[in-house]
């Protein structure tokens, strides 16, 4: 795993220093230590749009970058309602609801990461709904559809944890916007927690890649430290209840998901009541009754 990190630091290095030597890339700068942004984001967003995955999306979940604004603007003006994250999910509500209907005149200003979070309205992640459509920044990706992102790993607890939450599935399609060169012939190391793509917009053309790679299902605690755990709150409040039900080297399935399985293994639904049985004693499997 140590070799893994170090070839895709050197992989972002790479892409940095290529981006800038060519003139690619622009404002914020330096590159280096971002997802970087690149001429010619808005056409990689117009090519985006034109995907029919994009035309049925009606929530996105999106990341706060630069060169993703293009495609923020684009989907509060088509009507979509917006999801981004809080840097470093350091709040309890630590997304940032954008729904044009209640912008009006100012979703230029909103697809901004400074807009946002004037604008937007803070939720708890069980307000994300259930999401259409997932869009991630990247330093690199490839035809696989392996991404290497800057190196935080927010983006793929923010997926993990929607998952968990029943946003997204592995069905979800997921979409990021790159420069030409950002797109290696490499075989990009992934791991387990890792999220893939599977739509890659550039402003050339666009790449249905040829993924094999699982989504994450879920947030796996056993790889997050306590006190990487305890600077999330969202995390935070999860993780004793999930840290019951983990096993090593397992996702945790989370508490709504775990609740869900439970119900199913009684064979009852949410609010269902134990009936008696004809002769006035308890069906079987029913609880006793408590005396007072």
């Amino acid at each position: 795993m140590a070799a893994d990190g170090k070839r895709k630091q050197a992989l972002r290095e790479r892409i940095w220093a290529l981006l800038e030597r060519r003139g690619a890339g622009r404002f914020p700068t330096p590159l280096a230590g971002r997802i970087p942004n690149f001429v010619g984001a808005e056409a990689a967003a117009e090519r985006a749009a034109s995907l029919p995955e994009w035309r049925a999306a009606r929530r996105l979940k999106c990341n706060p970058d630069a060169p993703q604004r293009p495609l923020r603007l684009r989907a509060l003006r088509e009507g979509k309602v917006v999801f981004m994250a809080v840097p470093r999910l350091a709040e309890e509500r630590c997304f940032l609801r954008l729904d044009p209907r209640r912008l009006r005149g100012r979703l230029a200003e909103a697809s901004s990461i400074r807009g946002a979070a004037a604008l937007g309205v803070p939720v708890e992640p069980s307000a994300l709904g259930r999401i259409d459509l997932v869009v991630v920044g990247s330093v690199a990706v490839d035809a696989r559809g392996a991404r290497v992102g800057k190196g935080g790993g927010y983006s793929d607890l923010e997926f993990a944890l929607a998952r968990d939450l029943g946003a997204v599935g592995e069905a979800t399609p997921v979409l990021t916007t790159v420069h030409e060169l950002q797109v290696v012939e490499d075989d990009i190391p992934m791991a387990a927690h890792d999220v893939p793509v599977d739509l890659v917009a550039t402003p050339e053309r666009v790449i249905r890649t040829r993924r094999r790679l699982r989504k994450p299902s879920g947030l796996r605690w056993e790889a997050l430290p306590p006190e990487r755990i305890a600077a999330m709150p969202p995390l935070a409040r999860l993780a004793p209840r999930a840290r019951l039900s983990s096993a090593p080297g397992r996702a945790t399935r989370g508490p709504a998901r775990e609740a869900a399985s439970a119900r199913r293994r009684r064979g009852r639904r949410p609010g269902s009541r134990r009936r008696r049985t004809a002769g006035g004693g308890r069906a079987a499997g029913s609880p006793r009754r408590r005396r007072g």
